[in-house]
């Protein structure tokens, strides 16, 4: 193919993958009388505002916002620490079976999500901690073999005479473990953010399982129990939310393709 036939085909393409989102938009700035209307109208006459506001008061949008923004930070948080760790005593350190428990760690990675589900939901309830938060945050403070392999993969990166050289300075492993490899592996761990923070963001299956009471709602739950309520839809205020959750992603995604395809490509690394 031609270098033309190229940005051609990606155009197309692109056009494909930005139509629902355009969609969306135009259809949050129109009336209810317009969006119902039998006459086919791509562009909002007149362009209102008010499904905005609409969508702030009815799905409680602060509070929703809140609780989605406290269970991805904690998200973050555990599983960048908890991972790190695991792949540093998988990569650095030596044990028996350490081969072997790595790669049942990566096999994990197999099962579908929801064959943990049913085992995740019996243990909190019998625990007494079902319909809180800590069901959607105490999971990833023991890692996720994904970001595991991806912290390992980096970590090879990372010469062993640095190890060495701290150890013969009476280092600890926890001291070389933050002072060095955490502190070479910046853009892994900007890569595992982003990608946790897109996870936990837009996450509905969990939030829908494990939380009861509505001050508790994420965003994506908040949304969805607005649509279940009306026993329809009423359009504009429901694309209005879309546009609003969808906003603090298409933020990042416009500031980080970079780190975006260096996710992509991180397990690339040598082995």
């Amino acid at each position: 193919m031609s270098k033309a036939s190229k940005y051609f085909l990606l155009l197309v393409i692109s056009g494909v993958l930005i139509t629902p989102l355009v969609l969306i938009i135009l259809t949050s700035l129109k009336e209810q009388a317009q969006i119902y209307s039998s006459t086919a109208s791509l562009l909002p006459d007149p362009v209102t505002f008010k499904n905005f506001i609409t969508a702030f008061e009815a799905i409680e949008f602060l509070k929703a916002f809140k609780n989605t923004f406290y269970i991805a930070f904690f998200n973050i948080f555990g599983v960048v620490i908890a991972s790190s760790l695991a792949a540093y005593a998988f990569l650095v350190l030596e044990w028996k079976g350490r081969d072997v428990f790595f790669s049942i760690t990566l096999g994990t990675m197999m099962l579908p999500e929801m064959t943990l589900l049913i085992p995740q939901f019996l243990l909190f309830k019998e625990t007494g901690l079902y319909g809180g938060f800590l069901p959607l945050i105490m999971p990833y403070f023991f890692g996720l073999p994904y970001y595991i392999f991806l912290f390992r993969q980096f970590f090879l990166s990372i010469p062993k005479t640095l190890r060495d050289s701290a150890k013969i300075d009476g280092a600890s492993e926890f001291t070389i473990w933050l002072d060095i490899y955490m502190a070479l592996s910046k853009p892994i761990i900007m890569i595992v953010i982003l990608f946790q923070f897109l996870i936990s963001w837009n996450d509905l299956l969990k939030p829908s399982i494990f939380l009861i009471s509505e001050k508790n709602y994420t965003l994506s739950l908040a949304l969805q129990q607005y649509l279940s309520r009306l026993g329809g839809a009423e359009w504009g205020p429901l694309m209005a939310g879309a546009i609003i959750m969808v906003l603090p992603i298409l933020i990042i995604f416009f500031f980080s393709q970079k780190t975006l395809i260096k996710g992509i490509t991180i397990s690339g690394l040598k082995d």
